[in-house]
């Protein structure tokens, strides 16, 4: 078989909140594949990035007090772990805020503009009277007016997928303030969908059987035929598609039009191709050359709820602006436990992946139970805690990894860790190990990792059979049988390596240990194509992996404990003892103006204040606070000065009172001092009280 060249992505996770189950469901049945490729030979590039514009980033940044910018590379940064920790291997993580995407995504729109599927309009738009703003899709919601369904998207609905204007909807209201939005005009750039050019194109693409599953193709093919509109008329094909917001908006500007921003499904699949040549890039290869090769091949790892945007808008912004269209997009289901229930942390019903990795259960488990569960198919797949422990323990433990517990210790002590000559009876059970290569090679390759597991439990099967008829321990024990057990013993080893060929995309961790315990290279599947042979040595067999245990599980699941409530501490430490009034009165608080502030020689902790007091005179105040300010910070200010206190003499000269400043008790966790300003109208000499 040629190498084959393959450029793969999974959806761009909107950079808002930190990766969910479904996100790393989808990552490892990506991940899964791409290395099931790397071990035929085949050359990938597998990248991914954060979906980061939008308004919800945007308003959500503007809450958290931090640009647009800062809040997603907070939420980024806090990727690592969870792709580290489940052994997904991107080749490049990007967000689609990046100089390529801005590059890339204007660069498409003018070749479609071009090419004539750009066209402008006067429309009306939701506008909240209450947040003062146009509203995007996501933050107008209401009932669906195709099925009816209640709060639905201004977009899409997400019961039966239907695509509409925001002003379709049914009593909409603003998801931001809850207000009724008003209708306001506004000209927004169209890509004309219903162009007959692009209808004939994503009509044959969708519906010739090669790029999409056929219930995938199925459900596409309802959104060409004939509807009714909420208004009553019908109408056939696809509408078009309304790709501009008005500022206030985080994005990435329409070219040659202030004010005027791509719809974040514009340039967010752009951000696919963004990703890949900043990785082109690092490398020093041709992005554009790359792309241009006629057998590199696209393939799209996304959720059926996100069909939509990559099934139509994205091969028609690809197609009409000259590019390469996608080979595949791989369509998954959901995930819910407990035979259909929808996840709910609040319940003890999600799956957290983070508290699964905390909780110190191994990443391969859920790797394998998923790749178990996954079939290629747009069907939602369950999480069963009692199936997990029982697929697991049975599977993993009880049929793969115990076939080398069984017989690698006989090696290493029996026979110096060298592999004997394997038996016709050995031979026979190799050879049909080694047949069943292709078959599971080609589940691989259609994401049935369903299929490929079975098949690899069966040949487990077979193996564990041949070591029960022949008992290698009651070998070990009878004389004259050393060959015989050198014979079995090399056989399973044979054997375990043929199922780790198999089994390494959905195991690689394990595989790798595996690797280094047979003393071989990194396994591919031409490897299952012959033998180790007599007289390869391997090392001493390190157990593989444990068993899941139930108290493991009622951890993961348990629901979290409800918020204990402490007695609040304000700014750390408790309220000072209650005083009286006349104790209150026995301070003396001035406002004084900072005539003059200047670093003191010899400290780094001091700052020498001179201080107008409305006294006729100035005072000399040392104060603790130069690690947070400058000196031109201060002066000319308003501050508070407690000027009754006693002088008192210092190091750096004699300080005449001290100057009021905010700051918490644990400095370590919350550094900083905050000197204390009076409102502009206070004057030197007012008495506070």
């Amino acid at each position: 078989m040629s190498q084959r060249k393959i450029f793969a992505t999974t959806a761009l996770p909107y950079a808002n909140g930190n990766f969910h189950i479904g996100h790393i469901m989808e990552y490892i049945q990506a991940d899964t594949w791409v290395r099931a490729q790397r071990m035929q030979g085949h050359a990938v590039n597998f990248v991914g990035a954060d979906d980061a514009h939008g308004a919800p980033i945007m308003i959500a940044a503007e809450k958290a007090g931090k640009t647009p910018q800062q809040f997603v590379a907070d939420i980024a940064a806090g990727r690592k772990p969870y792709l580290d920790g489940f052994h997904i291997a991107f080749d490049n993580w990007s967000n689609t805020d990046s100089p390529a995407n801005h590059a890339l995504s204007q660069q498409i729109y003018r070749d479609l503009k071009a090419a004539g599927f750009i066209e402008t309009r006067t429309i009306e738009q939701f506008f909240d009277p209450e947040k003062n703003m146009f509203l995007p899709d996501r933050f107008i919601k209401g009932e669906c007016p195709r099925c009816h369904a209640k709060d639905q998207y201004g977009d899409n609905c997400e019961v039966c997928s239907s695509v509409y204007a925001p002003t379709d909807l049914i009593n909409p209201f603003s998801a931001l303030s809850g207000a009724t939005p008003v209708l306001k005009t506004s000209e927004h750039f169209f890509f004309k969908l219903s162009d007959p050019r692009a209808v004939a194109f994503l009509t044959e693409w969708t519906q010739n059987g090669q790029h999409v599953q056929p219930e995938v193709a199925a459900k596409i093919k309802e959104w060409f035929g004939v509807r009714t509109n909420p208004d009553g008329s019908t109408s056939e094909g696809l509408d078009d598609w309304d790709i501009s917001r008005d500022a206030p908006y985080f994005g990435i500007e329409i070219p040659d039009a202030p004010g005027k921003y791509f719809y974040v499904w514009l340039d967010a699949p752009v951000g696919y191709l963004a990703s890949l040549k900043e990785l082109l890039d690092r490398r020093g290869e041709d992005f554009d050359a790359y792309m241009a090769d006629p057998d590199l091949e696209q393939y799209h790892f996304i959720g059926k709820d996100i069909i939509t945007f990559h099934t139509l808008f994205w091969p028609a912004m690809l197609k009409f602006s000259g590019r390469k269209t996608p080979t595949r997009i791989c369509v998954h289901g959901f995930m819910t436990v407990n035979n259909g229930e929808k996840m709910s942390k609040s319940r003890g019903t999600g799956l957290d992946p983070l508290k699964y990795l905390a909780l110190k259960m191994n990443p391969e488990w859920l790797r394998y139970y998923l790749g178990a569960k996954l079939n290629g198919k747009n069907e939602d797949i369950d999480f069963n805690p009692e199936d997990f422990m029982l697929r697991v323990n049975s599977d993993l433990i009880g049929k793969y990894v115990n076939i080398a517990s069984r017989a690698a210790g006989f090696i290493s002590k029996r026979f110096d860790g060298k592999l004997g000559a394997v038996s016709d009876d050995g031979q026979a059970l190799l050879a049909a190990l080694r047949d069943a290569k292709d078959s599971i090679v080609a589940s691989y390759e259609a994401r049935d990792t369903a299929r490929a597991a079975r098949d690899i439990m069966a040949l487990c099967d077979k193996v564990n059979s041949y070591v029960d008829a022949n008992k290698p321990w009651e070998l070990a024990k009878q004389e004259g049988m050393d060959a015989r057990l050198q014979d079995v013993c090399s056989t399973c080893i044979e054997a375990f390596r043929l199922l780790t060929v198999y089994l390494k995309p959905m195991l690689p961790a394990v595989a790798e240990q595996v690797e280094a315990f047979l003393h071989v290279q990194p396994l591919q599947f031409a490897d299952a194509d012959r033998l180790l042979g007599a007289g390869h040595g391997i090392g001493k067999y390190e157990h593989l992996m444990q068993r899941v245990v139930v108290e493991q599980l009622d951890a993961l699941f348990e629901p979290p404990a409800a918020p204990v409530v402490e007695a609040v501490k304000p700014g750390g430490e408790e309220i000072a003892p209650t005083i009286t009034i006349d104790d209150f009165a026995k301070i003396d608080l001035r406002i004084a103006k900072i005539v003059e502030c200047k670093p003191v020689e010899g400290s780094t902790k001091l700052l020498q204040l001179t201080l107008d007091a409305g006294e006729g005179k100035t005072r000399n105040v040392f104060s603790g606070i130069a690690s947070m300010y400058q000196p031109e910070q201060l002066q000319g200010k308003l501050t508070v000065l407690v000027a009754n206190l006693a002088p008192r003499k210092m190091k750096f000269g004699i300080s005449e009172g001290m100057v009021l400043a905010a700051s918490h008790a644990d400095e370590k966790a919350h550094p900083g001092i905050y000197v204390l300003e009076p409102f502009p109208g206070a004057t030197p000499g007012m008495r506070i009280g």
